[in-house]
């Protein structure tokens, strides 16, 4: 049996995996697949991967691109959700400020530096009009560090995904300004390179089976009962964020790569726009 370690954030699009793990999908291939929750998010992954605490990892688009621009020796193996992430935008419930435009001069609570909400932080600007130049940042590692931070009377604002973040603005915890959607597919599958060279069977077996689970999750039986019970989401929030997911089985585009790369480089986020073969497995 062949172990794999992945990671992934614990949030309801990675059900997939959970549900191919628990009817053993992977085991009737001879893959052991090893789970890992990463609350913390992208940077914290892209590192884990670097650190070879990791053979693959289910990253956001624009993090990972960012990572391997960098050097992080890894590459994109697939699309995995092919959809936009939509980014709400929050603040304390008893903030006075109502508008994203409000914003403008104020702190951003992120959860490392490279993760999704430091690099969404300088696209959100950037859609403002705003000089990127100007956005500071506070460190908070994971959604509860925000909750800590923005109760605290940071008057930091915060942007992770929309209905992750959904509950904790109906329980007043946060004030939801608006979103912010990602310009391109969400996320993707990555893969350390030195696991990718000397496992390509396996890691061709994994995307088979993840695949067939993802072309085939919402015509499962009562799946949004399922999400809403296992994420403790309300069943109409979950139904929504359904309508507006789509899970990808293809490799990332060529022109989708270029699109990323550039708006990374425009808002001096990495030093070039490289070939697509230097983040593209095979």
């Amino acid at each position: 049996m062949k172990i794999v370690r992945i990671i992934g954030v614990p949030e309801h699009f990675n059900l997939p995996w959970h549900l191919a793990m628990e009817d053993d999908a992977f085991k009737d291939r001879g893959i052991q697949l090893e789970w890992t929750d990463i609350p913390e998010g992208t940077g914290k992954m892209t590192q884990m991967l670097q650190n070879n605490e990791a053979d693959l990892g289910v990253i956001l688009t624009e993090g990972l691109v960012k990572s391997i621009s960098q050097g992080n020796p890894a590459k994109i193996v697939q699309e995995y959700v092919s959809s936009p992430l939509l980014w709400g935008i929050h603040v304390d419930a008893n903030s006075e400020r109502n508008s994203i435009s409000e914003l403008k001069n104020d702190k951003v609570a992120i959860s490392r530096m490279g993760s999704g909400s430091h690099l969404m932080a300088y696209i959100n600007a950037q859609n403002q009009g705003w000089d990127t130049k100007n956005l500071e940042f506070e460190i908070i590692n994971n959604l509860d560090g925000a909750v800590d931070n923005l109760s605290g009377g940071s008057n930091a604002y915060f942007m992770w995904e929309h209905f992750t973040t959904k509950p904790l603005v109906d329980n007043g915890t946060f004030k939801h300004l608006g979103d912010c959607p990602t310009p391109w597919p969400c996320f993707v599958i990555a893969g350390s390179d030195a696991f990718l060279k000397e496992n390509p069977g396996a890691t061709a077996h994994i995307l088979e089976v993840i695949n067939t689970y993802t072309s085939e999750f919402k015509q499962i039986p009562s799946i949004d009962r399922t999400l809403s019970n296992r994420y403790e989401q309300k069943l109409e929030d979950i139904r929504e964020w359904l309508s507006k997911t789509t899970w990808g089985q293809n490799q990332l585009s060529e022109d989708t790569l270029r699109e990323v790369q550039s708006r990374l480089f425009d808002l001096n986020l990495v030093d070039e726009v490289k070939p697509s073969r230097t983040f593209i497995w095979g």
